[in-house]
């Protein structure tokens, strides 16, 4: 999501059979179209999402996004609706919920009974009502990065709510933010510890490529590093900030690169979900920016 303090205190294939590989490039491109499910992340507008969520999502919807991802679930509700009353909205303005964030923390999993607690239970069926593919987990709790051990083992609840999303269909995620590479331990980048200790069949990341900007992270670096991994991609440009070091702004006018980002992503990153957040404005409305970051990932042939 986002690397200032406002969101932090807000969030607390196939194989490839042998005569095919003998085909062109164009003519397996032509068998084989890759998916690109364009969506947006609703807190790019979470204040209008506050006074007026249905006005909002019906903006959404006639901008012309398809998917939406959510940003609030809170004692079992959806921006202030049960799970079926929100999905039914969203079916209505023609809306997908295919992925949405809460946070996962040390709380969800008791160690003594070796299983989660019914609370992130009741999440991972909630997230199946509205019909997500992908429940995120956007933090990592800073009691959870405190030392190698830690951080190591904790990716095995990872891979265990993995398993937990599968059994009702869907796929356990995990979205960055800046601390994951500038923070090391036992001079192992945070990042990495995650990368190298979830199951890719079980545990998807989300690449958010803005936030990591601040920490020294850099998407096509990691897009290099690890390819294949990144099923879901923030979509995000920044540019410096006046009080953070650096503030997301309109899709192509930053310093990210993002169109080389969703070249390389759509070639070997493994990405098919593109969901675009906005979470700085420089002086237009929010409203405003997301339509103009719509279309501008429509022109950019990736």
């Amino acid at each position: 999501m986002t690397q200032n303090i406002s969101r932090r205190s807000f969030l607390q294939t196939s194989v490839l059979a042998g005569s095919a590989l003998l085909l062109p490039d164009s003519l397996w491109a032509k068998k084989k179209p890759k998916v690109k499910n364009i969506g947006i992340q609703l807190y790019s507008v979470r204040e209008e999402m506050k006074k007026d969520p249905l006005a909002t999502l019906k903006a959404v919807a006639e901008m012309g996004y398809k998917n939406i991802e959510h940003a609030n679930y809170v004692n079992g509700k959806f921006y202030g609706y049960e799970p079926k009353e929100f999905r039914k909205i969203i079916d209505d303005f023609g809306l997908a919920m295919r992925s949405g964030h809460t946070v996962m923390g040390g709380n969800h999993w008791d160690a003594g009974k070796n299983d989660f607690t019914d609370v992130w239970k009741q999440t991972v069926e909630d997230a199946a009502i509205l019909g997500q593919k992908y429940v995120v987990s956007p933090w990592l709790d800073i009691s959870l990065r405190k030392n190698f051990d830690d951080c190591k083992r904790f990716m095995e609840v990872f891979n265990k709510s993995g398993e937990l999303c599968k059994k009702s269909g869907m796929k356990f995620s995990y979205h960055n933010h800046d601390f994951e590479f500038s923070l090391r331990l036992t001079s192992v980048k945070v990042y990495d510890i995650i990368m190298q200790n979830t199951d890719p069949n079980l545990v998807a990341q989300q690449l958010d490529i803005g936030n990591m900007y601040g920490g020294g992270g850099r998407a096509v670096d990691l897009l290099k590093q690890y390819p294949g991994r990144f099923e879901l991609m923030h979509v995000k440009d920044e540019i410096k900030g006046e009080k953070e070091a650096f503030e997301s702004t309109i899709l192509g006018t930053g310093l990210v690169g993002v169109a080389d980002v969703l070249k390389l992503a759509a070639k070997s990153g493994g990405t098919t979900e593109y969901v675009v957040e906005q979470e700085s404005y420089q002086g237009r409305t929010p409203l405003e920016c997301i339509k103009t970051d719509l279309d501008w990932i429509k022109q950019v042939k990736f």
